[in-house]
């Protein structure tokens, strides 16, 4: 992972930009277990040998499964019981059922979700605390607001958003800090280019989740298949690579269950694009 470079998360040491998301290891429609914790268990802590020191998470995975997961795996002992990692979890979404999502961000719910949290994980501060969605239904400064509180606690380091426009994120930087963003972005979906061009400029880390995705871009003759099969690698490395090409501020997180996909995910790192890749990947969607 050290070949992906580094960034700074809040005001936490930088962590490697190429990191990994827990959503997959839960049950089908991230609900419930996953058919083999111990398998999943395997997963997260190869992940660190590989350098992974950016773990994404959230307390509706499952819901409640991944960060239970993530403390198995590599909790450590006292002090710094995440010693040399960065956990960013999310809080702000109910779950009714398998591929159920519901926005809940009234104050007293997200603060409880906090303080669930920070027991299930294991610590007594969480590194990145994340508004999972911005409730349409509660008035927005009240979200940010407890977050601003949360962080002045001393509860959450940093402070980040998830599915977020740049008004949202001005309206949200007018009350607390914000880190990181996190909005859908990958090859094919580039819906949140503006979202991503603010961060940039703002050194603000983005987190494109959903971050494989290629789509017809990979089928054969296309653009992905014909780079991939240049340089010897995977569609999904290209599609990585591109990513991290595409701004110093990106921190992609893909997840899986198999090491072996995380492995192949994880030599991404040291892909480079040349020009002409890029521009024609820059130009295909």
């Amino acid at each position: 992972m050290t070949a992906s470079g580094r960034f700074p998360i809040g005001d936490a040491p930088g962590v490697h930009r190429l990191g990994f998301g827990t959503m997959q290891l839960t049950g089908p429609g991230v609900w419930g277990p996953p058919a083999d914790p111990d398998s999943a268990v395997a997963v997260l802590r190869r992940a660190a040998e590989l350098g992974t020191d950016l773990f994404d998470t959230a307390d509706s995975y499952g819901p409640e499964v991944a960060e239970g997961l993530l403390r198995t795996a590599l909790r450590g002992g006292s002090g710094d019981p995440y010693e040399g990692l960065t956990i960013a979890t999310k809080a702000g979404l109910l779950r009714t059922g398998p591929a159920e999502w519901h926005p809940c961000g009234r104050p007293e719910y997200l603060r409880q979700q906090c303080e669930l949290s920070l027991r299930r994980l294991g610590v007594e501060r969480i590194d990145l605390f994340q508004l999972h969605r911005v409730d349409p239904a509660v008035p927005a400064d009240d979200q940010f607001g407890v977050l601003a509180a949360l962080r002045e606690e001393g509860k959450v380091a940093a402070v980040g958003l998830s599915e977020v426009s740049v008004e949202e994120i001005e309206q949200a930087r007018a009350v607390v800090d914000v880190a990181s963003v996190q909005n859908r972005y990958n090859l094919v979906d580039r819906a949140s280019d503006d979202v991503l061009r603010y961060c940039t400029e703002r050194g603000i880390g983005f987190l494109p989740w959903f971050p494989i995705a290629s789509g017809r871009l990979a089928e054969p003759d296309g653009p992905v298949a014909e780079i991939a099969e240049r340089l010897g690698a995977t569609a999904a490395q290209v599609a990585l690579a591109w990513l991290l090409q595409r701004s110093s501020v990106m921190l992609p997180i893909p997840g899986t269950s198999s090491i072996g996909h995380l492995e192949e995910n994880a030599r991404a790192a040291g892909i480079t694009l040349d020009v002409e890749s890029v521009e024609k990947l820059d130009a295909a969607a």
